[in-house]
């Protein structure tokens, strides 16, 4: 018989590409897991890795394999969602990754939740996008706040993921009390704010960056180069300082800083989308359901909140079938 634990190894293999990333994900030495592929090699009666002095990979055989981990394990947790979906009461340790602005947004709302449920706990470390999907996917957490700038993002999940909406986010231009874009009746011409002030960016290649460039290249403007920071955040606190003026998502404004006047885009909107992301067979786990259903009713309380256009391709309601379901909706309240 195949050792779960061992598919489970196999599994994080296909998905990491090395021995030693596989190791450093799960907290042990490349010897050691070498050794349990080795055994599960033993089990299945097949050559599952193609194996160099420098390298390995995966055979047909180990391919093959990997697809059938994921889906056993994901059977497995299923199993283990239903016959915790049971208990009335949530426990245990819920592990969240979210983009930083997200995670300063919703984090209010994630706390309301644990309040209510005191044996239940909270993880919540700051990842970029593509991490937390690969955190979610892989199970090294529960649930994952992800932004969207291509509107296809919700259609990748092949059944093993769930994608919960929360909002969509839009760009807002964000100068100094003192600018005169601070008067509302002043309208906004970017073509002449790229030409008259210090704009201030993520670096390129950021998806915040990009939807910058669009929008003045939209305008017919050509700014000289922007500062570059990392981090929404410090650009918002320099904006504040009056050293410069930006375009955020409208997400950023919710970390507090009440220093900055917002100003509506002209044009076609651009935005990103919002989803909360969790692992199709363990949506159902009462843990789980408190998270979705917090960041849910959080987002419904966020200033200037906008919904995504339904597209078929994600969830629109957080789980809330079976007892868990009562529970979900008691952390909204």
């Amino acid at each position: 018989m195949l050792d779960l634990h061992r598919l489970r190894l196999l599994k994080e293999f296909a998905g990491r590409g090395t021995i030693a990333a596989t190791a450093a994900a799960l907290g042990y030495t490349p010897s050691a897991v070498s050794q349990q592929l080795a055994a599960l090699e033993r089990e299945a009666g097949v050559i599952l890795l193609d194996r160099t002095a420098r390298s390995a990979e995966l055979t047909d055989a180990g391919s093959r394999l990997a697809a059938h981990a994921e889906r056993i394990l994901a059977q497995v947790e299923e199993a283990e969602a239903d016959l915790s979906a049971r208990e009335r009461e949530p426990s245990g340790r819920v592990s969240v990754a979210a983009f930083p602005t997200a995670a300063a947004a919703f984090a209010p709302a994630l706390a309301r939740s644990l309040r209510a449920h005191p044996a239940l706990t909270l993880l919540l470390r700051q990842t970029r996008r593509d991490e937390g999907l690969s955190s979610v996917r892989w199970g090294e957490v529960e649930v994952a706040l992800v932004d969207d700038w291509t509107g296809g993002l919700a259609g990748t999940g092949a059944g093993v993921l769930q994608f919960y909406p929360l909002l969509r986010d839009p760009m807002v231009l964000v100068v100094p009390r003192g600018h005169p874009l601070a008067d509302p009746a002043e309208p906004v011409d970017l073509r002449k704010l790229s030409e008259t002030s210090r704009w201030m960016a993520a670096p390129a290649g950021e998806p915040s960056r990009q939807a910058v460039d669009r929008l003045l290249a939209a305008a017919g403007g050509v700014p000289a180069m922007p500062w570059e920071f990392e981090g929404l955040g410090t650009i918002m606190s320099l904006v504040s300082r009056g050293i410069g003026v930006a375009a955020v998502p409208r997400l950023a404004l919710a970390a507090g800083e009440g220093r900055v006047v917002v100003r509506e885009l002209p044009g076609a909107e651009v935005a990103r989308d919002v989803y909360a992301v969790a692992r199709t067979a363990s949506v159902r786990r009462p843990s789980v359901a408190v998270i979705l259903t917090a960041l849910h009713a959080g987002a419904k309380h966020l200033p200037g909140r906008r919904t995504i256009p339904s597209t078929g391709s994600a969830n629109a309601d957080p789980p809330s079938d079976g007892p868990s379901g009562g529970v979900a909706a008691e952390a909204a309240g």
